[in-house]
């Protein structure tokens, strides 16, 4: 049975989850795909973090060229966030002929033409579902099941942080400072929330969905975003009153032949789908010209949903190229 070997720059939450699923259905991976996942070098930067998953301190590295200039290493998993350095990891890893998986949303928003071309250029596999929606399997379905169809519109709630705290607000009459302090408490906002209450997260996120599914690449400065920060008790009180609630959105859609796009709160009727999207759960809802309209929902964060979507990734180009 041929080998796919893997290394993984990263090695937190997510870099856990993933290692966790290729070597706990390391036999299921195998019957299914005909291939065996190998993990053969970790980047570990951060000795004394706690861990989701333990690895063999043989395959642990704190230099990032033990996988990007490894020669044997046939598939590279970016998993350290940010920009900078992961975008250069990325490329670097093409240029030597490496298949590059990344969940890496704020790398790919910004950088979105110059990794696909450079993919494209070396002949290699540039796979990224879990940049959007975690768990969710939306970029697969936009790029292979609906590809025939002219998208009309995408909206959804892409991020489980300010979807949470709007959620408590809405059910439990609390303010905002209230259900932060709760959320930040509970692990479900970072001390610094500001990517995600400002809507900047979000942002990022659609910045993808709007390239996979209208062929434009618009970076996340350049959409019109507004987050959740200025949502009060009282709006939450007229929403309710008026039939509605407050979900923070990202949208983009097409009018006459113009992608309009734009990440704010707004007001759903209650009978929306996207409206009964409660706490850290993400959806995402896509209107096609021939299917119709369509919803993807499920867990948009954690070691395991993004773990999963991480390893689809690595399976297929296990499929397509050994």
């Amino acid at each position: 049975m041929k080998t796919a070997k893997i290394g993984l720059l990263g090695f937190g939450n997510v870099g856990g989850g993933t290692y966790h699923i290729l070597t706990k259905n390391k036999e299921l991976i195998e019957k299914r795909v005909g291939v065996t996942p190998e993990v053969v070098k970790i980047l570990r930067r951060n000795r004394n973090k706690k861990r989701f998953a333990e690895a063999s301190p043989s395959i642990l590295t704190e230099d990032p060229d033990d996988i990007i200039k490894n020669p044997d290493i046939d598939i590279v998993v970016e998993m350290i966030g940010g920009i900078k350095p992961a975008t250069s990891f990325m490329l670097q890893s093409m240029e030597n002929g490496k298949h590059v998986v990344s969940a890496n949303k704020a790398a790919i928003a910004a950088n979105y033409k110059l990794l696909t071309e450079t993919a494209r250029k070396n002949n290699v596999e540039f796979l990224f579902e879990a940049s959007v929606a975690g768990g969710i399997p939306v970029l697969t379905a936009l790029t292979g099941p609906l590809q025939a169809n002219n998208f009309v519109e995408i909206m959804g709630i892409l991020n489980g942080t300010t979807n949470y705290i709007l959620t408590k607000m809405t059910e439990e009459g609390l303010s905002y400072d209230e259900v932060l302090k709760d959320a930040q408490e509970k692990g479900f906002a970072e001390a610094d929330p500001t990517a995600d209450v400002e809507g900047i997260d979000a942002a990022n996120k659609l910045s993808i969905l709007i390239a996979l599914a209208f062929g434009k690449h618009i970076p996340p400065e350049s959409i019109p975003t507004v987050g959740i920060t200025g949502i009060s008790s009282d709006d939450i009180e007229a929403a309710e009153n008026s039939g509605k609630k407050i979900k923070l959105i990202g949208r983009a859609s097409l009018r006459d032949g113009m992608v309009e796009y734009m990440v704010s709160p707004a007001f759903l009727d209650k009978d929306h789908p996207l409206a009964g999207v409660n706490n850290e759960f993400n959806a995402v809802y896509v209107t096609g010209d021939m299917v119709g309209e369509l919803m993807f929902y499920g867990r948009g964060a954690g070691p395991l949903p993004t773990g999963s979507a991480i390893c689809g990734d690595i399976l297929s180009i296990m499929k397509r190229r050994f």
